[in-house]
């Protein structure tokens, strides 16, 4: 983690909490959904002066273990001419994680899922990420990096 993300965190964890939670869940909840806006203004300030277009749009997510209660999160995309990398939250617990974020590229009407971001996992409280269809990958840390390792499909 960045000195800055510490920072930012540490100022954060000092900041009373704006709300009580009836439920380890709501709060879970909450969290997925803060933390989604912090990875879009994450996102927006690495690509600064790029032609990359960023967008968040809510989504339906459905989750057993919360009572298959339906809430909204965001979901991010950037756009590149005619390709995007999708970031949609697909659950919020399971595979010993909280929040799971699937990265897809989008071409021709087609979504391939390539990487999979997990909010917190036994491992980190912070973003860790691991490629889809590699058995027995190892989570590594999201960075700045990372993050352009991700989105390398979006260029042809």
């Amino acid at each position: 983690m960045s000195a800055k993300a510490q920072f930012l965190k540490k100022l954060q964890d000092q900041q009373p909490r704006r709300r009580d939670f009836d439920s380890k869940s709501e709060a879970d909840i909450a969290d997925l959904r803060l933390r989604m806006g912090e990875l879009q203004e994450n996102m927006a300030a690495w690509l600064t002066d790029t032609r990359i277009s960023i967008a968040s749009d809510d989504v339906a997510l459905s989750d057993l273990l919360v009572g298959g209660k339906t809430f909204t999160v965001p979901a991010l995309s950037l756009r590149y001419d005619n390709r995007e990398i999708k970031f949609t939250p697909v659950f919020l617990y399971g595979q010993g994680v909280t929040g799971c974020v699937e990265v897809s590229l989008c071409m021709q009407g087609r979504a391939t899922p390539q990487f999979r971001l997990f909010m917190r996992c036994s491992e980190s409280v912070d973003w860790t990420c691991s490629p889809v269809g590699v058995p027995g990958a190892r989570r590594s840390a999201f960075s700045e990096d990372a993050f352009f390792e991700m989105i390398a499909g979006l260029l042809p």
